[in-house]
């Protein structure tokens, strides 16, 4: 299975909940932390809703 390279490039001081616990469920703590996660439907729907705060590349 592929994998993505996730990187937090924005904080998320000044976000609602909801974007609050999406980063937190994929692993990011702190900015410019770097996580790996398979490519699978429910990774993709998380990061839709971050996208704006998140970078991915394919790993």
């Amino acid at each position: 299975m592929a994998k993505l390279k996730i990187t937090q490039v924005r904080s998320v001081v000044k976000r609602d909940g909801r974007q609050r616990r999406i980063v937190a469920a994929l692993g990011l703590r702190r900015m410019h932390q770097t996580v790996e996660h398979d490519d699978t439907p429910q990774i993709r729907g998380m990061l839709n809703k971050v996208h704006h705060i998140v970078k991915v590349e394919n790993a």
